[in-house]
């Protein structure tokens, strides 16, 4: 998943330079016996900064000249050390408690830990056998106010580098910083979001809804026109959660919850005291995982000591241990109170996220603060449920003033926050600071702004530069209209030069917006009618590119793509979407195509009786006397070129229309295209194409059907599994660029939903399904391995699957079919697959090498006679994820 929101975040972290951090590296052991003492936690009084002991005994932890650090473990007495210059390196012996733990025999070597006749897991047992009660879903209806405020902010600045004689000429940065009040750190607010949301809730007929009241956001993201990217990817990224769900999902990953119905098999639970919580007497449960490298939480439980078994409080925190990418550390709050109606229900939560996306930049932080108020069981008029949306956002809810904000405001600002208008009026206008953003914008949009409130942009930078086989070299200029000129009518466009051609190309649209947008055309909801005029070079594969056809980054093939076609086209599009999900469109595309390079159109009947057919290959003209299951054994044939004037234009008119169901999907866009967030949502897609023959000079006549389904499943601390199936049909006779291609990525960087090992146009079919798996195993094998556990790398494993057939009347090798108008000789090395022998290959990766480069082992299982793609490959890939 391209996180384009997190790399605007750590491009920030860029602008202030880090300074080199000193650590502390300890080994914690049994005073008696000498052995290591795993899962100790290793402490700051005071900080939110905490890590636990590898099984070995050993850690790692910044140290913080002049702070106490805490050891802890149960069945020891706890140790602090104070820190100084020379703490780099502490050897701490615990000491054996008895007084603890009185029910537990102290011998010489740690016991083991058990489940069985276990206070603290039977304890555990009892909470969550009466989770189901303090569900509020059992109420016939419920509503609540919900406060959130979101603060990203450089994290951990250097005293001694705001010191620094240059940064005098720079107050606004040095004012900016402010101490955080959860860590004691230094840190620089820049950005602050705020959304005030009235949740509602009804149980029958089920349905619940989020109105957001009021929402407004300041911060570095206001510099970028896409940056509802960052604010929305974060949200995701530090999503609400209930710890009474079996599974909670945060940083994109979902994590076991200490009370999940599984729990008690996947953590550890010690019970450590009875104390007062907000003068309700509580037992203190401290939890682990069995594995810290597994995704789960430690932590603490505070759990009334009454039959109810309610949770009063939680403090989750992430292990340092954890496979998780850019987290140095992670803790989440939530309290409960009791209503007068004696329901509990969530009040307070909180999440601290320290980051760092490398050691040489400086660090990042995200402060969530939640305060849930104002709950009613009330009857809830049905109005408010109108529609399927299942978020709503209230016309005028950007524009609250003051006085809104003072008076649903759970929460002060700090200065800092209440100061980001006039520190990010202040950036804008330093000299030095103009270019970083700008430089900054450039990479993060792709695109270049001609003025402040640009309304056209410059842009995709990443195609101004690439070549083909056609054209050689290739530049490109490339530009599109913004809201700014009209929040109606758009215009993207570009003109191409191919400079060993000498050809000029052109794509022109115009789009028409029924809906306002605040800047490009595609933002969600759209409602767009769109009419497109094209003319340009391209390869039948490049249809099946997630990116832009004239990428830079992806120009260079493992393999000559040498069939091109020149294509002219002219397309009406109409486009929908309905807020819960829904996307339908429906367009008109008539379009000339010419063959170019070493592919050629050539119909069968231009062969008969025009002394031509005997050039044709003995392989060829023999296999006309076989079936279509019989010439599948010669998988391809090697046909000679014919003359060029042999071979023909031709056009198509065709009417497409396509329904698509996406439930809880969430979208963001960029300026190069819609990136969707939240990868767990399902799709389902259905379409048909119909050709019509004489209509706007159409040579066919067809009808092709295609659906598809995508859908992202989570298997706990064993990672997730990715699948996508896709089957097609064409039921008429057509030439074959009309037949079903197989999607192949001929690029040495790895494309999702594509075949890394087929050729262009490998195989030629008129039915076929497709099934694309991947495995990311979330480093559940290396984890275990010592020494490859400590670089963070993640496993994975892929198949693909391509069953396809070619039906005997789309054969163009039959004799029943010599004298065809229609079809047309398959380019060389394409041919038929045996639709005996599904095309499989498989692929062995590792992710997160240096947190965001991955390497793919791809093989090829079968149709290796040496006439097709290679055997064994590698490809490449960035991917930014936690």
């Amino acid at each position: 998943m391209k996180k384009i929101g997190l790399i605007v975040f750590f491009l920030l972290l860029l602008i202030i330079p880090a300074c080199a951090q000193d650590v502390i590296r300890g080994h914690v052991v049994d005073e008696a016996t000498g052995e290591g003492i795993g899962f100790a936690s290793v402490q700051y009084k005071g900080i939110n900064l905490v890590t636990v002991t590898d099984p070995q005994g050993r850690f790692t932890i910044r140290l913080l000249k002049g702070k106490k650090l805490t050891i802890s473990v149960l069945g020891y007495k706890t140790r602090t050390i104070d820190v100084t210059d020379d703490s780099e390196k502490l050897f701490v012996s615990m000491r054996q408690d008895t007084k603890s733990l009185k029910e537990v025999t102290v011998n010489k070597k740690r016991t083991r830990y058990s489940r069985k006749n276990n206070p603290a897991v039977e304890l555990m047992k009892r909470v969550i056998a009466q989770k189901k009660r303090t569900d509020l879903g059992r109420r016939d209806y419920y509503q609540y106010q919900k406060y959130q405020k979101l603060t990203l902010a450089l994290n951990d600045v250097n005293p001694e580098l705001l010191m620094n004689p240059k940064l005098s000429k720079f107050p606004w940065l040095v004012n900016q910083v402010e101490t955080n009040e959860l860590t004691g750190k230094l840190i620089l607010p820049v950005s602050v979001d705020e959304t005030v949301t009235q949740k509602i809730y009804r149980r029958s007929p089920r349905d619940e809804k989020n109105i957001v009241k009021g929402q407004r956001s300041s911060g570095i993201n206001d510099f970028f026109q896409t940056g509802e990217i960052l604010n929305t990817v974060t949200k995701d990224v530090f999503t609400d959660i209930n710890i009474y769900d079996d599974q909670v999902r945060i940083l994109q990953h979902p994590f076991m919850s200490p009370i999940a119905d599984g729990a008690i098999s996947f953590y550890r639970y010690y019970i450590e005291d009875t104390l007062l919580v907000e003068r309700d007497s509580c037992i203190h449960l401290h939890f682990l995982p069995n594995n810290q490298q597994d995704f789960g939480f430690r932590g603490d439980l505070y759990v009334l000591k009454d039959s109810s078994c309610q949770v009063k409080r939680c403090e989750l925190i992430l292990p340092n241990q954890t496979d998780v990418n850019f987290v140095e550390n992670l803790k989440l709050v939530q309290e409960f109170t009791q209503l007068p109606t004696g329901e509990w229900v969530l009040s307070v939560d909180d999440m601290i996220v320290e980051m760092v996306l490398f050691d040489f930049m400086q660090k990042g932080v995200a402060i969530k603060t939640t305060r849930l108020s104002d709950y009613s069981f009330d009857e809830i008029p049905k109005q408010l449920f109108r529609g399927k949306a299942k978020t709503k956002v209230e016309p005028d809810a950007e524009l609250m003033g003051d006085d809104f904000w003072k008076q649903n405001r759970k929460v002060r600002l700090t200065k800092s926050e209440n100061s980001m208008g006039d520190f990010l009026n202040s950036m804008q206008h330093t000299g030095g600071f103009k270019y970083i953003l700008w430089t900054m914008k450039l990479l993060v949009e792709n695109y270049i702004e001609t003025a402040r409130e640009s309304k056209v942009d410059i842009g995709p930078v990443n195609t101004m530069v690439s070549t083909n086989f056609i054209d050689g070299f290739r530049t490109r200029l490339s530009a599109q209209t913004t809201a700014n000129l009209s929040r109606h009518l758009f215009w993207k466009g570009y003109v191409a030069r191919g400079w060993k051609s000498k050809n000029n190309y052109y794509s022109s649209a115009f789009t028409w917006s029924l809906n306002k947008k605040k800047y490009l055309p595609d933002e969600f909801p759209k409602r767009n009618i769109t009419l497109l005029s094209t003319y340009d070079v391209i390869s039948p594969s490049d249809k099946f590119l997630s990116t832009d056809k004239d990428n830079v980054f992806t120009a260079l093939k493992w393999a000559k793509v040498d069939k091109m076609m020149f294509y002219n086209r002219q397309q009406l599009t109409l486009e929908r979407e309905e807020e819960w999900g829904l996307r339908t469109l429906l367009s008109l595309k008539t379009e000339e195509n010419e063959a170019a390079g070493n592919m050629q159109f050539v119909p069968l009947s231009s062969l008969v009786g025009a002394g031509e057919r005997g050039a044709a290959s003995d392989e060829a003209v023999g296999a006309r006397n076989v079936s279509a299951l019989e010439l599948s054994s010669y998988h391809r044939t090697s046909v000679p070129p014919y003359p060029r004037n042999t071979s023909i234009k031709f056009r198509t008119t065709e009417i497409r229309a396509e329904i698509e169901y996406s439930p809880g999907a969430l979208y963001v866009n960029s300026k190069n295209r819609r990136h969707k967030v939240n990868r767990e949502a399902p799709i389902i897609t259905l379409s048909h194409t119909a050709g019509f023959k004489g209509l706007l000079g159409g040579d066919y006549a067809y009808n092709y059907s295609e659906a598809s389904i995508f859908k992202r499943f989570w298997f706990g601390s064993w990672g997730r599994i990715d699948f996508y199936t896709r089957a097609g049909v064409q039921w008429n006779q057509v030439p074959f660029p009309l037949l079903c291609m197989p999607a192949a990525n001929m690029s040495y960087i790895s494309h999702k939903q594509t075949f890394n090992l087929l050729t262009n146009m490998e195989f030629l079919n008129d039915r076929f399904v497709s099934v694309d798996f991947n495995w990311d195993m979330q480093g559940k094998l290396f984890n275990r391995i010592p020494l490859i556990k400590k670089l963070r790398w993640r496993e994975y494993i892929g198949a693909k699957m391509l069953w396809g057939a070619l039906s005997d009347k789309n054969n163009p090798y039959l004799e029943q079919n010599a004298n065809s108008d229609v079809l047309m000789l398959f380019p060389d090395k394409s041919g038929l697959m045996n639709p005996r022998v599904p095309y499989w290959e498989i692929s062995l990766g590792i992710r997160s090498i240096f947190r965001f480069f991955q390497v793919e082992y791809v093989r090829r299982m079968n149709y290796n006679d040496g006439r097709y793609g290679p055997k064994n490959s590698v490809r490449f890939g960035f991917t930014l994820m936690f």
